[in-house]
């Protein structure tokens, strides 16, 4: 069961107004607006919003069946979310004198999100400028006329998209509609695209040999009007390539409408809409319903989803992502990739898995066993140091191929969920999930307090280093067990 907004003593009224707030400007209303909808004065909506009214049960069943929504999208997965985040931040030595209890972080993550946002921002430009990555910017910005400073582009996109928990409704029934249309299945999806390229915009596709591309993987040469594909692309990324230009070239006012929503310096707006032209793709590729009764009915198995849909090991765990539809919800699943240096380069949550912002991951997870077992799919239940539980698959994948002598890339995809919603895989058989130990593990090491860790890289930011030429222990980094303040 999902877990449920507080209700106050009288079981019938609840303050929620944060996430009220937050669910009405992902649907791209005004107060005004979402009150004309509900038949209720903006002054009332605007008392919610600021938790000065309660929201009553008839309110929530009127809100649900007016905009089509899941009560869930009131729970508290964002202010777990935001809480992580913040945890992470007020962790630095930089606020080593401040004595902040941990009830003020999250009250201030269910109250503020939007001041959590900024604080997440603002951290994250102090940490750039103390890797020395300003004194660039400040060079460039006073040649260009003293532009301000912004976010790291990467960072921004990926607060939109977990912002929206990796769900696009409008991209969603468009890719939809765009199958409907063409009515072909997976296998004769490449053919069918590259017609349908053909036939409406003129538009040629070419497989190229790799002398030719050997370092592009996708051209679109707007003068020949010809798509260019490597040879190297697999049968899957040449479908998903085929499927990113065509959004490119019919679903550009959508991409440019939902990337207007948010406020973006051009850098990021470009890579937003790149996101969003890579996530009609996909969606091209696993139309939402088909691919959501598929996944239920074979228990989220993500080697048999990708022969039926013709997908990638990692595009089937991307796509699983973003099951958020309000009427059809799958798994909240997380995802990351990471190399075998332990980089991280995709991380993707619609539940509450605390992903670090500003580090690494544990070297306790089998993400990163999977480079030693290139053939095997790991399962394993992990444990972080507040108790939650995570059930998670991982698997290393090879990107396209590359020639000779230049290395093979390689990844390694984590999929996750919590542990309680691990019955509904087929990769939970013969684990009991409900006497468990799990592996205990940790967000990243310098915001793990576990002692003993024997492949810890570094001491946690909350603990006093210790030293003790004396005594060897398992860990390379002795820490008191009080907190800095």
């Amino acid at each position: 069961m999902a877990t449920r907004p507080k209700v106050s003593e009288s079981g019938k009224k609840l303050f929620v107004g944060p996430r009220f707030r937050r669910i009405r400007q992902q649907l791209g209303l005004s107060q005004t607006q979402i009150a004309e909808g509900l038949g209720m004065s903006p002054s009332y909506i605007n008392l919610i919003e600021r938790n000065q009214r309660p929201v009553t049960a008839q309110l929530l069943l009127r809100l649900a069946e007016t905009y089509d929504l899941d009560l869930r999208d009131l729970a508290t997965a964002d202010e777990d979310r935001f809480f992580a985040e913040l945890n992470e931040i007020f962790s630095d030595p930089l606020f080593r004198q401040i004595d902040l209890p941990k009830q003020e972080l999250r009250d201030l993550a269910e109250l503020a999100p939007g001041v959590t946002h900024a604080l997440q921002r603002l951290y994250a430009a102090y940490v750039e400028a103390r890797r020395g990555e300003t004194m660039v910017a400040a060079q460039i910005a006073d040649r260009a006329g003293s532009a301000p400073f912004e976010a790291n582009p990467i960072e921004r996109v990926r607060d939109l998209i977990e912002a929206n928990r990796n769900y696009f409704p409008d991209i969603e029934q468009a890719a939809e509609a765009l199958r409907d249309e063409i009515d072909v299945t997976s296998q004769d999806l490449f053919a069918a695209l590259g017609t349908r390229l053909r036939e409406k915009h003129s538009a040629t596709v070419r497989i190229m040999p790799v002398d030719v591309m050997r370092e592009t993987l996708r051209r679109w040469d707007r003068h020949r009007r010809q798509i260019l594909i490597s040879e190297l692309v697999d049968q899957p990324g040449r479908v998903f390539q085929l499927a990113f230009q065509l959004g490119i070239a019919e679903q550009g006012p959508l991409l440019d409408a939902v990337a207007n929503r948010a406020a973006l310096d051009d850098t990021s707006r470009r890579l937003y809409r790149i996101t969003l032209a890579n996530y009609f793709a996909a969606a091209v590729m696993m139309p939402y319903q088909p691919f959501h009764a598929a996944a239920e009915g074979l228990g989220y198995d993500v080697h048999v989803l990708g022969q039926r849909f013709n997908a990638s090991f990692e595009q089937v765990c991307h796509r699983l992502t973003t099951l958020q539809r309000p009427s059809a919800r799958g798994v909240p699943f997380f995802m990351l990739r990471v190399d075998n240096a332990g980089n991280v380069s995709k991380r993707f949550s619609s539940g509450t898995f605390p992903f670090s912002k500003f580090g690494g991951t544990c070297p306790l997870w089998h993400v990163h066993s999977t480079f030693d077992t290139p053939d095997r799919l790991l399962r394993q239940i992990v444990e972080l140091p507040d108790g939650s539980k995570y059930f998670s698959i991982a698997q290393m994948v090879r990107r396209p191929v590359a020639p000779h002598p230049q290395p093979q890339p390689r990844f390694a995809i984590g999929l996750g969920c919590e542990l309680r919603h691990a019955s509904r895989l087929v990769y939970a058989g013969g684990f009991d999930l409900d006497n468990s130990q799990g592996t205990p593990i940790g967000v990243n090491c310098r915001l793990c307090e576990r002692e003993d860790c024997s492949q810890r890289a570094e001491p946690p930011l909350t603990r006093s280093l210790i030293l003790d030429e004396n005594t060897r222990r398992l860990s390379s980094f002795s820490f008191s067990n009080a907190r800095e303040l």
